[in-house]
């Protein structure tokens, strides 16, 4: 279980790095946010390169979904990681479901 950031370097290609909570400042005393979104993912769901549509919280709930980088590397996330997910300009990353389960999330956009 951890925190995480996805975001656009200036290479034009998304990143990923830990987020250590002790040391994040603003994420403890609270970001403005409006809305909730669940989703579930079906076992085998892909989605090719795409920027995220907004700056964003997807938290996972259930199941385990790997983020593919445009170095080549790939992420997994588990039940209880969260990730601030703001590559919203360009190639974006790849999403894909790794479980034998369904993912469940939690989305959460921020204003």
């Amino acid at each position: 279980m951890g925190t995480f950031r996805l975001y656009t370097g200036p290479d034009g290609q998304s990143h990923t790095e830990t987020i250590d909570l002790e040391k994040a400042g603003d994420w403890t005393k609270g970001l403005p946010a409006g809305s909730i979104q669940f989703r579930t993912w079906p076992v085998g769901q892909f989605l090719d390169w795409h920027p995220a549509p907004r700056r964003q919280f997807v938290i996972i709930l259930h199941g385990r979904l790997e983020i593919g980088l445009g170095d080549g590397t790939t992420h997994v996330f588990g039940p209880g990681d969260a990730r601030l997910v703001e590559d919203t300009t360009g190639k974006g990353h790849t999403t894909r479901v790794v479980s034998t389960e369904p993912v469940v999330t939690a989305t959460v956009p921020l204003a």
